[in-house]
């Protein structure tokens, strides 16, 4: 319950921080928010001062500040978060169609990089020094090193432009997942094998484990059933901190990909200036983050050996 209590804090502080910022650097761009807002409705070919002149009135730009972060305050405790400038549909319509697409790429770049990161880093862990435990040390720190933006950059080029293996951007079909999935997950699974390696590695090392094996166990056996469960402590906290570099890592992937989730949406709000829509999409995302924080609380309090009776 004190978890669930500091959460909820956490959460209605992060709300109210999120959107003072995100309405405060809205407000402070450069350029003509009228002018913008127009584009993002009838495009930039179809747009003049009159066409800008008429957002302007139709929308009441310009006002005071304060009253109209007040205003988003009211709405959002009736749990509203506004109208798109740009589309005129609600903000959490717009929202619950592109987090979907986003969430489906999230899991499934969570799900390589535990696939790829943790079963090596345990087997490096279980000889450290040797030849994998090297080879996993240069290989992570040169992957961790790139950003991800990048990354898809270096994909896109050998996949896609020279080999012809894999489609360069869209969306619909599985084969689609995989370039953006994997530029997402090669970076965390880099410090996921690094985390189990170091887990392992600590771990085998202790008396226990060791005991484990005197009283008959086989390594294998020793493994499952006093190696893993210790291991995981680590990574599921570490998963917490993943979900803020797979935020940061999304917004950028999906504009390279033109991936039709909520990171390639917010750039698109942004530019557009359609104010409720970056208020919004920020909100979610940082409400998100508490929460995927206080499940991964929960699960460690459940699993953590040293937690139990």
């Amino acid at each position: 319950m004190n978890t669930l209590a500091t959460r909820g804090i956490q959460a209605v502080m992060v709300a109210v921080l999120i959107g003072a910022a995100t309405f405060a650097m809205m407000r402070s761009l450069p350029g003509d928010a009228d002018y913008r807002i127009a584009a993002g409705r009838y495009g930039y070919d179809n747009v003049d001062s009159a066409a800008a002149d008429a957002v302007r009135e139709e929308l009441g730009l310009g006002g005071p500040a304060l009253p109209a972060f007040l205003s988003w305050l009211g709405d959002l405790l009736r749990l509203d978060f506004g109208t798109s400038l740009v589309s005129g549909q609600p903000v959490m319509q717009e929202i619950g169609h592109q987090l979907g697409a986003s969430l489906a790429l999230a899991a499934v770049a969570v799900l390589l990089s535990l696939l790829i990161g943790p079963p090596l880093g345990i087997l490096a862990g279980l000889k450290p020094g040797g030849a994998l435990d090297r080879a996993l040390l240069v290989v992570s720190t040169g992957l961790k090193a790139i950003p991800q933006f990048l990354m898809a950059l270096i994909l896109i080029l050998i996949l896609s432009v020279q080999l012809r293996w894999l489609p360069a951007a869209g969306h619909g079909d599985p084969v689609h997942f995989i370039l953006p999935a994997l530029a997402l997950a090669l970076g965390l699974a880099a410090v996921n094998a690094r985390i189990a390696r170091d887990a392992m590695a600590r771990i085998s090392a202790m008396p226990f484990y060791a005991f484990a094996q005197w009283k008959g166990l086989s390594p294998r056996q020793t493994l499952l059933r006093h190696g893993l469960r210790n291991v995981s402590v680590p990574l599921l906290t570490y998963l917490g901190l993943q979900f803020v570099t797979l935020v940061e890592g999304v917004v950028v992937v999906e504009a390279i990909f033109g991936w039709p989730g909520i990171g390639h949406a917010l750039v698109h709000a942004i530019f557009s200036r359609d104010v409720p829509m970056v208020q919004g999409t920020a909100l979610v995302l940082g409400l998100s983050f508490v929460l995927i924080n206080a499940l991964i609380d929960l699960a460690v309090q459940r699993i953590d050996p040293r937690g139990q009776a």
